[in-house]
């Protein structure tokens, strides 16, 4: 196995077997969820896959503040910091 192979890898969910344990902690991956499934049948990363997508969705389409209109500090009407 090529050693940058984990760098394009998203493990999706631990499993409860042993074996998956010792391969995801031998490429340095953690598994976005833990479930305590040993199916072995893609539900993990079905599961896994809207929470892949809505990080992508935020990363690429997210505004900036700039872009927002956000990206002066606004003070309270006393001219200092907001209070609480």
């Amino acid at each position: 196995m090529s050693p940058t192979l984990s760098h394009y890898l998203i493990a999706s969910h631990q499993s409860v077997e042993p074996g998956h344990r010792i391969g995801m902690e031998t490429m340095g991956l953690t598994p976005l969820l833990d479930m305590g499934m040993r199916l072995g049948e893609g539900s993990g990363a079905a599961l896994a896959m809207p929470i892949i997508e809505a990080a992508a969705k935020c990363l690429s389409e997210m505004a900036t503040f700039a872009d927002a209109g956000v990206s002066e500090r606004i003070e309270d009407e006393n001219g200092g910091e907001p209070q609480s």
